[in-house]
């Protein structure tokens, strides 16, 4: 007994301390009041002053930058496909939320939202005075309208950009509650109050990565925010004031409890009845079993796209798009048909753990532009290599060698210089000492008749008969110069070891080059074939339609004209000179046992040791390069199985064409393409 009088007596002391807080905190309220209503009167000046000149110098950012913003990357036909961000947010405005959802937070967070202008001074002063009591008087958000929320939010994420910003915007301070305060007010007289709520639950953190309410509800519930039930926009609402506290996964019991009393709010401002309230406290919380926010980068992609992704990235970011942050949507050329029947072609090719690439970049010829619509390989673009990952961009990069594939450049150039013709004919020594480059003799693998016309030197390609044709034509030079016209453009501009760009480094004796020994981009290659289906006109391989910004303008880059790279009789020629490769050439059993039986041109390439090798075709649908190479160095490459060895027999009518077929024909079977060849 003697403790329990004890107790009470001590419990009566401290009476008059609490008392003295709460008065005190209720002064404080009033203060900022005041200095809301008339700051010259409050003796508090300098206080005053110092939060009038932080709103001042406040208020125009905190209304015009936004706040982070992930973008959202989709094929052709507007399916994402990948999210890049440094917050999971996507931003909806206020069309792209619920009702329900709009009704919920008011009800829990500020249920005067729509009477008051900015600040509840009712609310403000028994919060003050309620917390007080627990001596934390500007704790918390109880006493913080939606509006007042919104700007400390906003100033915490979107304004402050540094740690010591950051402690400010959420700092227990008067200060702080009186900058809050007479924001909310300049809000208020800026904005409606549909779009401070919108910006507010665009905004705000909702647990588990996701940052506004679109991110919430697909990381919650996998739906969007515009079809929130009631039960679910109740739990959404609870989230808000603590979400690591109230997850529903970690904590069912309080977020339970925590939504059911958010019902009960709705039902007491009268957005639901009893009876709907009831309904909804009988629902199950209803949430996914995984709550994770959207994979983020290229290496989360949908199945299939991360090497087009990473492209898409790269080149936009290259142009100052901060996409991150920038809330974008890209829409780009991939095409998810053409795209998956590429990984399905390199997979089936190529076991996806064996020590060798395949890859291929598939475009579209079409008239004034050349939308890139695949790029493939049998691995996954990541960073894993165990899980059969790379993070290296395989079907655009130069990584490995072409091979006979650049005989086109060879026979390009004479054809533009008028030295040759499809039908003219050609010898083929069985041995040839360049007159060119000094010290350097090649031989063919293989026999050959002693004569061929270009179109048959083409398509059964002897090394030695282009050999002597770079004699004729006097110089590398120009060779170089109608590869890069023709597409060869990403390659030819690839830095080497001492930095400058391959262009640079193949001297003009160089008869080498015409064997195709180096590192050559599969985009590159494509976009060769598809130049030669056209008649000769390049256009820039592009990868992306539109880019809009989170208002819906248009921030697409600006796009390189098309050009007529070689002369259309040239190129005439040139497409005439290679459509028999698919006939009587290297690629014709490959196209015998694909049942192909379409007009197209075609090339085939094999480096050294068969480390590399290569295949090129288009048909007026569609154009394709296939590479396969050992990721292993230059280790040579075997067929039965597909994997490195100490003697390959990998040869550019094998495996890159197998896989080129196995791509092409149920495309052209399905008529899925614009245009014809026939």
């Amino acid at each position: 007994m003697r403790g329990a009088h004890r107790d009470e007596d001590d419990e009566s002391g401290d009476r008059p301390l609490l008392a003295l807080r709460a008065a005190t905190a209720v002064a404080v309220a009033g203060l900022l009041l005041a200095g809301l209503l008339a700051p010259a009167a409050v003796g508090a000046g300098t206080l005053l002053a110092r939060a009038s000149a932080s709103v001042s110098s406040t208020t125009a950012g905190l209304l015009d930058r936004e706040p982070d913003a992930a973008t959202v990357i989709t094929d052709v036909t507007g399916a994402p496909m990948a999210t890049v961000y440094d917050r999971y947010r996507l931003p909806v405005g206020p069309t792209g939320i619920a009702d329900t959802m709009k009704a919920a937070i008011v009800a829990i967070e500020d249920r005067r939202f729509y009477d008051h202008d900015g600040i509840d001074a009712q609310g403000l002063t028994r919060a003050a005075a309620t917390n007080a009591v627990a001596g934390t008087p500007f704790e918390g958000q109880g006493g913080s309208t939606i509006t007042m929320q919104y700007v400390k939010n906003q100033r915490l994420y979107t304004l402050a950009d540094t740690d010591e910003e950051r402690r400010t915007a959420t700092a227990d301070t008067v200060a702080r509650k009186l900058t809050e305060v007479r924001l909310a007010r300049r809000v208020e007289d800026q904005l409606d109050k549909d779009e401070i709520l919108a910006r507010y639950l665009d905004l705000v953190y909702f647990g588990r990565g996701a940052y506004g309410v679109e991110a919430a509800a697909r990381t919650w519930f996998g739906n969007d925010a515009d079809a929130l039930t009631v039960p679910q926009a109740a739990l959404l609402a609870g989230l808000v004031r603590a979400p690591s506290a109230y997850d529903p996964v970690d904590h069912p019991g309080a977020a339970r409890a925590r939504r059911d009393q958010v019902l009960d709010a709705m039902a007491d401002v009268g957005s639901l009845t009893r009876a709907q309230a009831t309904a909804a406290r009988a629902a199950p919380l209803g949430v996914v079993s995984e709550p994770v926010p959207a994979p983020n980068g290229c290496a989360g992609a949908r199945p299939g796209t991360g090497f087009f992704c990473r492209e898409v990235v790269e080149r936009l970011t290259a142009t100052g798009l901060d996409l991150a942050t920038g809330g974008y949507t890209v829409r780009t050329t991939l095409d998810p048909r053409v795209t998956a029947a590429a990984r399905d072609a390199t997979r089936a090719a190529v076991d996806p753990d064996a020590d060798v690439a395949d890859v291929t970049a598939v475009v579209a010829p079409r008239p004034g532009r050349r939308p890139v619509l695949a790029l493939a390989a049998n691995r996954t673009y990541g960073p894993d290599a165990e899980a059969a990952q790379s993070v290296l961009p395989l079907p655009t990069a130069p990584l490995r060698g072409a091979g006979s594939i650049y005989k086109i450049f060879t026979a390009a150039t004479a054809l533009e210089k008028g030295l040759v013709s499809p039908r003219t004919t050609l010898d083929v020594p069985d041995e040839y000492r360049s007159e060119l480059a000094e010290d350097y003799t090649v031989e063919n693998l293989g026999s050959h008749p002693d004569e061929l016309t270009l179109r048959q030197a083409l398509a059964t390609s002897p090394n030695t008969t282009f050999v002597e044709l770079v004699d004729r034509i006097g110089s590398v030079a120009p060779i170089v110069d109608v590869a890069r016209r023709l597409g060869l453009r990403t390659t030819l501009a690839a830095p080497g070891p001492d930095g400058r760009p391959l262009a640079e480094r193949i001297g003009a004796a160089q008869a080498s080059f015409t064997l195709g020994p180096d590192p050559t981009s599969p985009l590159d290659l494509a976009n060769v074939a598809a130049t030669v289906v056209s008649g000769g006109k390049w256009c820039p391989p592009t990868l992306v339609d539109a880019v809009t910004d989170r208002d819906g303008h248009d921030m697409i880059p600006a796009v390189a004209p098309c050009e007529q790279a070689v002369d259309p009789v040239a190129a005439r020629e040139l497409r005439t000179a290679l459509s028999e490769d698919v006939e009587d050439g290297t690629a014709s059993r490959a196209a015998d046992d694909a049942g192909w039986d379409r007009t197209m041109i075609a090339k085939t390439g094999t480096t050294q040791r068969s480390a590399s090798a290569a295949f090129l075709g288009a048909t007026d649908r569609y154009a394709g390069a296939v590479m396969t190479f050992s990721t292993d160095g230059a280790e040579p490459v075997c067929t039965s199985p597909v994997s490195t060895c100490s003697e390959g027999d990998l040869t550019g009518g094998s495996v890159p064409a197998e896989t080129w077929f196995d791509l092409m024909s149920p495309l052209h079977r399905s008529g899925d393409a614009r245009g014809d060849d026939d």
